[in-house]
């Protein structure tokens, strides 16, 4: 069996990733996931997690959000934390801005997962075109769908999200590594 082992630094990528990953691996990869509490935890923990890891035939995911920091220190930061003999089995990825960049760049499964169609339309603003380059993408959620609460909104768009269409780079760069992983 192989295993694939996702270290996220809050509990709502957990919940977005639990839909998203079954479309992305074999159904004979058991994926596991380690959430921190938040991203200096995350960090703090990388290596011990990593290397202290035995299940055989694994790999790990580490994600992230970028925030306000420079997306590629972060990633080199992230990279340093993981053992030498761990490196090639460790993908980095980051979510620019925020996980929630990766729902804005699909409005139709934002749409259909609170039942408002009207939202479709904002796939077409200028403004949304590009959702990592959003500042605070869960305020520009909460603009139109005020109740909107992390956990909840990834619980109910992470089925919905299409890599295919999504039009955030960092969601359909994040798909791609995973699906490109070997064993």
């Amino acid at each position: 069996m192989n295993n694939l082992v996702f270290l996220l630094e809050e509990p709502s990528a957990r919940d977005l990733l639990e839909q998203v990953v079954p479309k992305l691996v074999s159904p004979d990869t058991s994926v596991h996931f380690l959430v921190f509490e938040g991203k200096q935890d995350l960090e703090r923990n990388v290596k011990r997690k990593t290397q202290g890891w035995l299940l055989p035939r694994s790999r790990f995911v580490i994600l992230r959000d970028q925030d306000a920091a420079q997306c590629t220190a972060v990633k080199e930061r992230l990279a340093d934390h993981v053992p030498p003999d761990r490196r090639g089995l460790t993908l980095v990825r980051i979510a620019c801005r925020e996980l929630e960049s990766w729902i804005i760049g699909d409005w139709g499964a934002l749409a259909k997962a609170y039942d408002q169609q009207k939202l479709v339309a904002n796939s077409e603003r200028a403004s949304y075109r590009d959702p990592d380059l959003l500042v605070r993408p869960v305020e520009e959620i909460r603009k139109f769908i005020p109740e909107y609460q992390k956990r909840d909104g990834a619980r109910r768009t992470g089925a919905l999200l299409d890599p295919s269409t999504n039009r955030s780079k960092s969601f359909k760069v994040f798909c791609a590594g995973v699906s490109r992983l070997q064993w």
